[in-house]
């Protein structure tokens, strides 16, 4: 091995060393709550390390460190729902849907919410509480549901590239955010705003 070489590989091991001891937590935290289960965050903070190390030279240094890694980090979990809504096409069926008749009266108008959603939205996010509730109940959906509603509202993927990854239509992708949408207000409306009121 070259002096080169070893430098590089030396200076490669230091890096991820020091990325994982100031960023380890704060990536990992940011997969789980974005992942359905803890092996699969690891596994995606895993590959952003490989993938940082491989790329280190590509870091201009426009943005922090953390902020590129979490960028890194974004696109592996774009990559692994995108993998698992391929290998799960047509694998399973929507149930455990809410029914739409739950949130409208009889007479065709939407039916009052239990609680208030009055509240500054601001300080609700700030509360850890309210942030453990959010991630139990998107553990609540079913799995296609939450793939989905994960790869278009927290990776922010164009509708066009889920509805390939999941094989539906764009109608259908519609319908799966609104009824996600839907199991999550429903969901917080009972564990985290009813708990508010009372």
């Amino acid at each position: 091995m070259s002096e080169t070489t070893e430098y590089r590989a030396n200076r490669s091991t230091a890096d991820a060393e020091k990325w994982l001891e100031e960023h380890g937590d704060y990536l990992y935290r940011y997969a789980c709550f974005r992942m359905r289960n803890a092996h699969d965050a690891e596994d995606a903070v895993q590959e952003t390390l490989l993938a940082a190390l491989r790329s280190v030279d590509r870091f201009t240094g426009s943005s922090t460190m953390r902020t590129w890694l979490v960028g890194i980090l974004n696109h592996k979990i774009a990559d692994h729902f995108r993998k698992t809504a391929r290998e799960k096409v047509g694998a399973e069926e929507d149930t455990a849907i809410t029914s739409v008749d739950d949130f409208f009266r009889k007479d065709g108008h939407l039916a009052e919410a239990d609680t208030s959603w009055d509240a500054d939205p601001g300080e609700i996010l700030e509360r850890r509480e309210f942030h453990r509730q959010l991630q139990e109940c998107l553990r609540m959906l079913p799995d296609r549901l939450f793939r989905i509603f994960t790869m278009r509202e927290m990776n922010n993927l164009p509708a066009e590239e889920i509805c390939r990854a999941a094989g539906i239509t764009e109608s259908n992708l519609w319908v799966m955010l609104h009824r996600s949408r839907l199991q999550l207000r429903r969901c917080l409306e009972r564990s985290w705003f009813g708990k508010a009121a009372a």
